[in-house]
């Protein structure tokens, strides 16, 4: 693997996150018209993240962006954070009531 094996593992973790929320988003949007087939939404999640991550790894030119990477990561920490602080915000201001 050499010195790219963080950048190998973030293709991975990219491609299981992206196709749990392709699962729960078919999931949600199929639940409206009958009772979704799990074996079906889930098939299609791992098929459609696979491939977009087989093609953005194989992509020398996303491969080489260590500054995509990097915001990425950059945005995902702010929306936790974020998120955390709101949370804390509003138990905060709910027990000095």
């Amino acid at each position: 693997m050499g010195p790219n094996k963080f950048v190998h593992l973030t293709f991975a973790l990219g491609a299981i996150l992206a196709a749990f929320i392709l699962s729960r988003t078919g999931d949600w949007a199929w639940s409206y018209l009958a009772k979704p087939n799990d074996l079906i939404v889930n098939a299609f999640a791992v098929i459609v993240a696979g491939t977009a991550a087989l093609v953005a790894y194989r992509n020398e030119g996303v491969f080489s962006a260590a500054t995509v990477v990097v915001l990425v990561t950059v945005i995902i920490s702010a929306v936790i954070l974020s998120s955390f602080d709101a949370l804390w915000a509003f138990f905060t201001n709910w027990f000095l009531r």
